[in-house]
């Protein structure tokens, strides 16, 4: 419907551009992006105010988090409905107004798809509750007996990532204790069982209805997942996804039957790239122990792009990040894909506070190290992802009060470790105090999770007038980017350093990056192009990344 993007054989003749292989896409936390209606939920007429905003920081596309009907039981990961819009963010009409707009500024629109689990809610599994044990309804997910003469344990030991067992036990429509279905996240997110022909197909329906609307690719989460072991036999270490919060269980994730299914759904977007030479991207939550395993879901018939949370989770230690790019480039580049870089997202910790910034300080020695980060991955070959408010340096929210959580890791353990709201928490535009322009009016209803006081020196209009501000880096980094043949997709080059330092170049374009807090030499004489903190000419202050052009 509103499919806009200049044909790739006409831009560039017999060779297509492909335009992710570059690309930089700005998540939308759509319920914390911007609130049209004075709910204290942002929304998709929101998201559509705020494009503007996105394309003066010069981002390429932007990928929405779900937005589909939904109980909210995990903020809309929970799906009850794909194929329409939850009326908290709005509706197909709204929807279909902010792709057209999107692609008006020439940026493109990803959505958030969930093809592991639904909801409890959704109407198949509704079904299969009211359908009897052994019934087709049943075998779209993963029902079992329970063990023990009265089938009152699991069927196997698997653990939740989100804590406690991976199964709850129904009560049966006659009223008695019966089977158990299996949820590798909350029990109110059952996970598809992807043997049965049923939900491929679905899924096919699915992709196509919003491709058909005019998007430009998916977002797949957690795209290690959809098959199980066939036997479903116990674990070796059980709690190991809850322990690591990560898709660890390797019976329950990684298994091989799951290639077959990016393989078609890699063919579905050809399909649609061959009508109008627009090519629709895939790109993968895809969490496993190797870059050479991530490697896989990124061959040329399967998805575009993974995301590569290695650099996320590297501690801030010049080894450690060269050892990261080196095997990503190595293994995921040499597949003939593009490393999908990251720093940030909706569940991690941001960098900021990661890095060592203190909740309610806003120059101390984690800014500085989240901004010479964001210099060093915008400088590497291939694409990146911004989280929102990354471009503002915002940081954790680490003291939210007990009874405001809404995150299920919370719910289901009481336990505060690894919870994601505070880098959910709504993002500030204006103001001295909340809402900071997030919901309009006074009579608005209070964002729906609070906004510290701190929030006023991250606000949006203030990032704007300070040409020293994270936004500022963040901008002048992509307009760089987007204007030098040396950046973007390619290969780099690592020269030889000081202690403590990291630095490569590509072509005439050498980015370093000091990891100490002490100024060293740089690497290049005279002024830098760009830098994400002061640095006069032949020095490299410390926590302090630069970008230099060789003359």
């Amino acid at each position: 419907m509103h499919n806009r993007c200049p044909s790739q054989r006409q831009v560039d003749g017999l060779n297509r551009h492909h335009w992710w292989r570059d690309a930089v896409i700005y998540q939308v936390y759509v319920r914390s992006f911007l609130d049209s209606t004075g709910d204290g939920v942002g929304d998709l007429a929101g998201v559509r105010a705020g494009l503007p905003y996105l394309k003066k920081l010069g981002v390429d596309g932007i990928w929405l988090s779900p937005f589909y009907p939904s109980p909210q039981h995990d903020h809309g990961y929970d799906v009850a409905d794909y194929c329409d819009v939850d009326p908290v963010f709005g509706d197909l009409g709204e929807f279909d107004l902010l792709v057209g707009s999107a692609h008006r500024l020439g940026v493109k629109v990803l959505l958030d798809i969930v093809p592991n689990h639904c909801s409890s809610e959704h109407p198949w599994f509704r079904e299969a509750l009211a359908a009897p044990a052994g019934s087709p309804a049943r075998a779209r997910f993963h029902f079992a007996d329970g063990r023990g003469p009265d089938g009152s344990e699991p069927p196997n030991n698997w653990h939740s990532m989100f804590g406690g067992p991976a199964w709850t036990r129904v009560t049966e429509p006659d009223g008695r204790p019966g089977q158990w279905y299996l949820h590798m996240f909350a029990p109110e997110q059952p996970d598809w069982n992807w043997r049965n022909p049923e939900i491929a197909a679905e899924f096919e329906r699915i992709l196509r209805f919003w491709l058909d609307r005019g998007i430009d690719g998916f977002r797949i989460d957690v795209a290690a997942g959809l098959f199980k072991h066939p036997e479903l036999p116990d674990s070796d270490d059980p709690e190991a996804d809850a322990r690591t919060r990560d898709s660890v269980n390797p019976l329950a994730w990684n298994q091989p039957e799951v290639h077959d299914v990016w393989r078609r759904w890699r063919s579905i977007c050809e399909e649609y790239t061959e009508r109008d030479g627009c090519e629709r991207l895939l790109v993968g939550e895809v969490s496993v122990p190797t870059a050479r395993e991530h490697a896989r879901y990124v061959r040329p018939d399967e998805l575009h792009q993974a995301f590569f949370f290695d650099l996320l989770s590297a501690p801030w230690d010049p080894d450690a990040f060269r050892k990261v790019i080196s095997e990503a480039m190595q293994d995921i580049a040499g597949t003939g894909s593009t490393v999908t870089w990251v720093l940030n997202n909706h569940d991690q910790v941001r960098t900021v506070t990661r890095y060592g910034e203190p909740a309610t300080g806003g120059s101390g020695l984690g800014a500085a190290r989240a901004r010479a980060a964001a210099l060093l991955m915008l400088a590497l070959p291939g694409a990146a992802y911004i989280y929102q408010g990354e471009e503002l340096g915002l940081p954790e929210v680490v003291d939210l009060p007990d009874d405001v959580l809404t995150d299920p890791i919370f719910r289901r353990t009481g336990n505060r470790a690894r919870i994601r709201d505070g880098c959910r928490v709504p993002l500030p535009w204006s103001g001295q105090a909340s809402p900071f322009g997030f919901t309009p009016g006074a009579e608005s209803a209070k964002p729906w999770l609070p906004q510290p006081e701190y929030f006023a020196e991250y606000a949006t209009d203030r990032a704007l007038a300070d040409t020293r501000s994270f936004w500022h880096l963040y901008r002048d980094g992509l307009q760089l980017r987007a204007a030098l043949p040396q950046l973007g997709e390619g290969t780099l080059r690592w020269l030889d350093c000081p202690p403590g330092v990291l630095a490569f170049e590509r072509g005439d374009l050498v980015c370093a990056v000091n990891f100490g807090t002490a100024p060293t030499p740089a690497p290049v004489p005279g002024t830098p192009l760009l830098a994400s903190g002061s640095c006069p000419p032949g020095v490299l202050s410390g926590s302090t990344a630069a970008w230099w052009v060789r003359t």
